[in-house]
């Protein structure tokens, strides 16, 4: 019960209500706290010449007055209050509770600031054109002569208010002790008061009259004082007179005195009785609605406080991993530290060697061509001519080969001083940038759309969407059906939509469907598979998309005829592979006994020749006396009987057999067309411009055909 305190406590004062009155708002306040609030406006002015004015209240307090029109005497139900006016403008303060306001803007007279008149225990009288604003929704009213008396009292709340403080007592006390009320022992359930032993002894002894009182202990008489019946409710309009009636127009409890009086006198009235009980059922049955609600609201709170906890436990393991992930990748970069300054070491180490061993070359060479340049300076000095010829030209040509030697880029360094290494850390840096989180979970399971979801001849349309809370990304979808008699399953559309038609499929067959999602990481779970039936009867029309560009079709592609003296080909809309389909084509005009074919053929038969004339297409051509069945220009079984107009003719496909047969008007003509038939067929018809013919699909299988008591049928088995 302590979430239910804030419910029973004054919006103004902040604590329990006391005498609580119910405002025309539904909202309730105390008396006495109404009487604090309370604003005199001036006598000289009504709220009506106020608003002609515009003083003391502002624009757009008057732009609301007819939406808070909430009293009247047609539609409030509790008597004249008077109008609704703005309070004004006055700068508002907060109750104990957090609710606004709205003091008097000046001190209101002594004999208004005390809450009950000196001796009497009464309220004093409530000045005249006083204005009260609710301190909930801020709705200002005008009171009338009765003031604040011709509020009604919410005696159900102020009865609440009492057992729920009772309730909260830690015992229960004596009544009539004077002093320090000792605690109560039992208590008179006719009495209604708790005593003390001693008191009860005194006050209350077992003879007498008091012989026959029922005492209980406290606690037993707590709860029958909670569930005994409080005092009948006075009218607020005629205080001699109890509330017995209930007027449905105003929704509020009137007397037979208001309805005497005539304000009531027009509206729907019952018995307060029978609305209690009404009401009190409406409000258990609402109350139900709320606690499953309430139910939900508890559950769902468990489960945000066991998020909590997986939050904090998933937080942990998820830093504790990204350190280790950023520790990995920083022992990585060491590691590749290490390795770079190897090579950095090991390429100054060759310099250093290079250039070494080029010093030590140079300084030999050189030592060498300074001794042969002292040894020829001394050699010219000589003064013997005869000696100086015997050795000069072998000392020129030493001289020309050392001199040779030195102009062979002996004189360049073999090795430069810099380093031809650039670390190349760009790239890295730039991933080190863009170093994020990806995505490492497959897809959630998808959900498929069941209002979405739908079949339509022999087509079938599904929808699906990702779980609301799942933030996993999702890179496309992949969406499987069965074959349609339980086989396995294979995948019909891969992609990023959300919704897709698959096309072609079985009639009168039961699919099933799965949906499952994928991304870099893998892909997820299928989603909860969908069984799906498609159209028990194959409904179809003639195809333009596949008609030669001769044939002209009308009536929602039902008609057709060409503009051409030569055949030419126009198949159905929809292919069949499976099951047994019946359709007929009705004759409109048949001019100069032309051949039309009537038949079945394969997506990739010619258009502009008879039907039948390839090995793509099965047919029957027919004239007005004889028919025959062709395929791949052979024709057989010659049969006599033809068209006209008005004549009907039937095609039978049974795939079950693998036949084809025709009819003319209701009769079979000739023997089974055809036998063996595997695959996808297309219905087709050609003719020319002599010829127009309406088709009807979706028909029943012939009579004879079902009970299995043909000559096609006997003679194929």
């Amino acid at each position: 019960m302590d979430e239910m305190e804030e419910e029973l406590k004054c919006p103004v004062c902040g604590s329990f209500f006391r005498e609580p009155i119910i405002l025309p708002c539904s909202h309730n306040i105390c008396l006495a706290c109404a009487r604090n609030i309370l604003v005199q406006t001036p006598d000289a002015e009504s709220p009506q010449s106020s608003r002609a004015s515009g003083s003391g209240v502002s624009d757009y307090d008057y732009l609301d007055l007819d939406k808070m029109s909430l009293y009247s005497e047609a539609d409030s139900g509790y008597g004249s209050y008077g109008g609704f006016v703005s309070a004004p403008t006055t700068p508002c303060q907060k109750s104990p509770n957090g609710v606004r306001v709205f003091p008097p803007t000046v001190p209101p007279p002594a004999h208004a600031q005390h809450h009950l008149l000196p001796h009497t225990g009464i309220l004093p009288p409530v000045p005249r054109n006083s204005c009260l604003t609710c301190p909930q929704c801020h709705r200002s009213l005008t009171l009338d002569d009765r003031g604040l008396r011709g509020f009604p009292k919410n005696r159900v709340l102020e009865g609440v208010v009492d057992r729920y403080q009772q309730s909260k007592a830690a015992a229960l006390k004596c009544q009539l002790c004077e002093k320090s009320p000792r605690e109560a022992t039992v208590m008179c359930e006719q009495c209604d008061v708790f005593y003390c032993d001693p008191c009860r002894l005194r006050c209350h002894p077992p003879r007498g009259p008091l012989a026959k009182h029922r005492l209980v202990p406290p606690a037993q008489g707590r709860i029958s004082r909670r569930a005994s019946p409080r005092k009948i409710s006075t009218c607020t309009e005629h205080e001699l007179e109890n509330l017995s009636m209930y007027c449905v127009q105003c929704k509020t409890p009137v007397c037979y005195q208001c309805l005497e009086d005539g304000k009531h006198s027009t509206h729907e009235v019952k018995a307060l009785g029978a609305m209690w009980k009404l009401h009190k059922g409406q409000l258990s049955q609402a109350l139900n609605v709320l606690s499953d609600r309430a139910t939900e609201a508890k559950e769902f709170l468990v489960q945000l406080r066991n998020m909590v906890q997986h939050i904090q436990e998933n937080g942990v393991e998820f830093e504790a991993c990204l350190v280790a992930q950023c520790d990995a990748l920083i022992e990585a970069l060491n590691r590749r530290k290490a390795q770079l300054l190897s090579r950095v070491t090991k390429e100054h180490e060759h310099k250093l060697s290079v250039v070494r061993d080029q010093i030590s070359h140079c300084t030999v060479k050189l030592r060498q061509t300074t001794g042969l340049m002292e040894y020829c300076l001394e050699v010219i000095k000589e003064n013997d001519p005869s000696g100086f010829l015997q050795i000069s030209d072998a000392l020129i040509r030493r001289v020309h080969m050392t001199e040779n030697q030195w102009g062979k880029g002996s004189l360049t360094p073999r090795m430069t001083s810099d380093f031809d290494l650039t670390l190349d850390s760009g790239p890295l840096l730039q991933t080190i940038h863009q170093l994020d989180f990806v995505q490492m979970k497959v897809p959630a399971p998808p959900m498929l759309q069941l209002e979405e979801c739908c079949t339509q001849t022999n087509s079938a349309t599904l929808s699906w969407k990702q779980p609301p809370l799942s933030t996993i990304a999702v890179e496309g979808y992949i969406l499987e059906l069965d074959d349609g008699t339980g086989g396995q399953f294979r995948e019909v559309y891969v992609g990023t939509e959300m919704i897709c038609t698959v096309d072609g499929l079985h009639f009168n067959s039961t699919y099933k469907s799965r949906v499952k999602a994928f991304n870099s990481s893998g892909v997820g779970q299928y989603s909860k598979t969908l069984v799906m039936q498609t159209s028990e009867i194959a409904w179809f029309t003639f195809d333009p998309a596949s008609a030669h560009p001769d044939i002209i079709l009308s009536n929602d592609n039902l008609t057709v005829t060409c503009n051409s003296y030569d055949d030419r080909v126009v198949m159905g809309n929809t292919g069949f592979s499976r099951g047994v389909h019946y359709w007929e084509m009705t004759i409109d005009r048949y001019d100069n006994h032309p051949d039309p074919a009537i038949g079945i053929a394969r997506a990739d038969v010619m258009k502009d020749v008879m039907l039948g004339k390839d090995d793509k297409a099965w047919s029957m051509y027919v004239d007005n006396n004889r028919s025959w069945f062709m395929h791949n220009n052979s024709h057989t079984n010659r049969t006599d009987g033809g068209i006209s107009k008005g004549a009907t003719v039937g095609v039978l496909l049974d795939f079950s057999r693998g036949i084809l047969l025709f009819l003319i008007n209701d009769e079979q003509q000739g023997p089974v067309a055809f036998n063996t038939l595997e695959g996808t067929y297309y219905p087709a018809i050609s003719l020319n411009r002599n010829v127009q013919v309406t088709l009807h699909s979706g028909l029943p299988i012939p009579d004879f055909y079902t009970l299995g008591e043909s000559e096609a049928a006997s003679s194929v088995c």
